[in-house]
């Protein structure tokens, strides 16, 4: 693929977002490519080292605010005909709602993450210091000598329980993470378009 092919269906992935985003991003593409003909790399091994346009896309993307993004998207292209006012103005009791039930859902299962995320680390604290208790309890209260080594003993594993969870649960939300990024990406290419390479 050649430089100009490249930017041109860099170009055409990024439909959707803003002009000077856009443009920002053929500049520096246009540049890198250069300068790597400037070190003297042949221009297609130029163009084919810096990836595919759907990976340069999703680099793009991650970086753009979906905010920035929703508003590009909803700027008019045109002014709005005298009917298609009329049109939003009849609607607008069916489609505020709809339009504010999407929005407060979407937040509440984004919420629902870092809610869990939560969850997970204060069960796994809360296993912590009941070790630390039942440890502390062991030697506080008149058990026998095998009945207070046995309850140590329990605090003990439960601590070490806790350590274990805490690695397990630092995966899980590493997880839930990553898929959150994902699913925000995936936003962003609903709103942007563009051709798919």
């Amino acid at each position: 693929m050649t430089k100009a092919e490249f930017i041109e269906s860099l170009i055409g992935s990024l439909n959707g977002l803003s002009e000077d985003d856009i443009k920002k991003s053929k500049d520096y593409y246009e540049e890198m490519i250069d300068d790597r003909m400037e070190d003297g790399i042949p221009e297609e091994e130029a163009v084919s080292g810096l990836g595919t346009v759907d990976e340069i896309k999703d680099q793009i993307l991650e970086e753009v605010p979906i905010t920035k993004i929703v508003k590009e998207r909803m700027k008019p292209k045109r002014a709005l005909r005298a009917w298609e006012i009329v049109l939003l103005i009849i609607g607008a009791p069916l489609w505020i709602p709809i339009t504010a039930a999407l929005i407060v859902v979407a937040l509440v299962l984004y919420l629902c993450f870092w809610i869990i995320i939560l969850a997970l680390y204060l069960c796994d604290f809360a296993v912590f210091i009941w070790g630390f208790g039942v440890i502390i309890g062991a030697f506080v209260q008149q058990y026998g000598f095998n009945a207070g080594l046995f309850m140590a003993g329990c605090g003990v594993a439960s601590i070490g329980i806790a350590i274990l969870l805490f690695f397990g649960f630092t995966k899980v939300a590493q997880g839930m993470i990553f898929l959150s990024k994902k699913m925000g990406l995936g936003i962003k290419r609903m709103f942007v378009g563009g051709k798919k390479e």
